[in-house]
């Protein structure tokens, strides 16, 4: 797949993360291209304090890094996309900012890369108006099957009057201008509903999976969590608001959890909810990042994994197959994976492949539970 990309003024070698052989998809889109040549076009950015919302894999950070610019993610894995490709060009590191973190100043520019969640753009929307002035210049960019009446009416309710450019190459900008006078509601987020399984307020941060209620998956699996006293190390891999690490902590009282995503928003909303789950109870590790990271080798008993089957808009196996080869590695002699997916994706000879070994605990229409064990 193309490696550079190519604008009116300038080119750069930009690379998807992680990393694949023979990657069959390129680190940036139209939309990317389209903002990016609006801006060399239209606006001086040298003198203008920058933020970049939802850079995928740095194209935008990338290209724009010769300005005060400072970049917002949930993701870890696009924070880090965004410094090796900064580093591939041979550029200085920019400022990260993560969504949990408070923005600070006045920014002069925004470019926002919408994604498909309604919540996160709603919630960062919030977040932003307090940080612009009467001469911030607020531009959306995304691919127009990302841009719906809805997505132009929270720019409208929150910041101010809203159009859009004509289309190209099915790109399209968005172009809103801040109101002050504006009456804006609250932010809604984070939100919270009842575990009736377990009588607790569950938290969930904007950008987390299935934040307004339990999906049903997540429900089939916690229900027949396992019961060892041989597990004293657990990881909840892939943890979301952390449901799952929370009911096998309770099924599992002498066992370590260690919660692992790759989403800011989900860390933090799986630290509140243990935390709010067991209030006497420290035994609990919380880290964002890609898969297991640096996860030592053969120090977990058993991994909990519910695996996503997209990258920000990209479907596929490949996040999966990350999951369970790590967590082959990391487990240790006769440690358990335990995976829940939908019965289409064929997890199984995935698992075998990897594992050698696979065995269904339980199924249903649309739901397949699947063990492998590391021997």
């Amino acid at each position: 797949m193309q490696t550079t990309l190519t604008l009116e003024r300038a080119s750069f070698t930009l690379k998807r993360f992680p990393i694949r052989r023979n990657e069959p998809l390129q680190a940036w889109d139209a939309a990317d291209q389209l903002v990016l040549n609006h801006l060399a076009d239209q606006i001086d950015c040298s003198e203008l304090r920058v933020l970049i919302i939802n850079d995928q894999f740095g194209a935008l950070s990338v290209c724009l890094s010769k300005t005060q610019v400072s970049m917002l993610s949930d993701s870890y894995i696009a924070q880090q996309a965004t410094l090796a490709n900064l580093a591939l060009n041979n550029l200085t590191p920019v400022k990260m900012i993560n969504s949990t973190e408070q923005l600070s100043g006045q920014y002069d520019l925004v470019i926002i890369k919408v994604q498909k969640s309604l919540a996160q753009l709603e919630d960062q929307l919030h977040k932003l108006r307090q940080h612009l002035h009467s001469d911030s210049q607020i531009i959306g960019c995304a691919m127009v099957k990302m841009i719906h009446t809805s997505t132009l009416s929270l720019f409208e309710k929150i910041i101010g009057p809203t159009k859009t450019s004509l289309a190209k190459k099915k790109a399209r900008l968005i172009f809103s201008r801040y109101d002050s006078e504006l009456s804006v509601v609250a932010n809604p987020y984070p939100q919270s509903y009842l575990l009736e399984q377990s009588g607790l307020q569950i938290l969930n941060h904007a950008n987390v999976f299935s934040r307004a209620k339990l999906d049903i998956g997540c429900r089939y699996f916690i229900e027949h969590l396992p019961s060892s006293k041989e597990a004293i190390d657990i990881i909840d891999l892939g943890c979301g608001n952390g449901i799952v690490g929370i009911i096998a902590a309770q099924r599992n009282p002498q066992a370590q959890i260690h919660f692992y995503d790759e989403s800011h928003m989900a860390v933090a909303s799986a630290k509140f909810n243990y935390q709010q789950a067991f209030t006497n109870k420290c035994q609990a590790t919380f880290q964002v990042t890609d898969c297991l990271g640096d996860r030592e080798k053969a120090s977990a008993d058993l991994i909990l994994n519910n695996p996503p089957f997209h990258q920000q808009n990209a479907i596929g196996d490949f996040i999966a197959w990350q999951m369970f080869s790590q967590s082959f590695q990391v487990l240790k002699t006769q440690g358990e994976l335990w995976v829940i997916g939908n019965r289409h994706l064929d997890y199984q000879n995935k698992l075998k492949k990897i594992f050698g070994n696979v065995q269904q605990v339980v199924s249903n229409k649309k739901f397949v539970i699947l063990k492998s064990i590391k021997e």
